[in-house]
């Protein structure tokens, strides 16, 4: 074995020592290097993990959050509605009301007028007899005197 390493220029105590030294190297390296830096990967990977199913959850959270928010709208809509609907019909009561009153006003006030011709007729009618009176008197005055 000697001829065949020394066939190829090799040295076994060379050998020896660079086997040595890369077990040593080897040993340090996976032990300071390759654990650590496995433990950091895996340590990013899980983050990413979580960042992608806290990504999945947000997501989720909003569109249950739009789906309530279209509801509350919906919901909204719906009350608004409401509102205008009571809004339109006390509305329309007070217009009955107010065109009852203006109709009661009216009324009165046709009735006042009425009752104020009544009595300007009545008025116009006795002060005509009056006059009529006054005419038949001095008409009979005229004809005794002219006699």
């Amino acid at each position: 074995m000697n001829a065949l390493l020394a066939a190829f220029g090799i040295d076994w105590r060379l050998l020896l020592i660079n086997l040595l030294n890369f077990g040593l190297l080897f040993w340090l390296l996976s032990h300071y290097l390759y654990g650590p830096l496995t433990r950091m990967l895996e340590s990013r990977r899980e983050k990413i993990a979580e960042g992608v199913r806290n990504a999945a959850e947000a997501e989720q959270k909003l569109e249950e959050i739009a789906g309530l928010r279209a509801a509350m709208l919906a919901d909204t809509g719906k009350q608004a509605d409401q509102l205008l609907a009571d809004a339109r019909a006390v509305a329309a009561e007070k217009e009955r009301k107010i065109i009852a009153d203006g109709e009661a006003n009216a009324a009165v006030i046709i009735s006042d007028a009425k009752r104020q011709a009544d009595e300007l007729q009545a008025q116009a009618l006795v002060e005509s007899k009056k006059e009529a009176a006054k005419l038949i008197v001095l008409g009979m005055e005229k004809l005794a005197l002219g006699k």
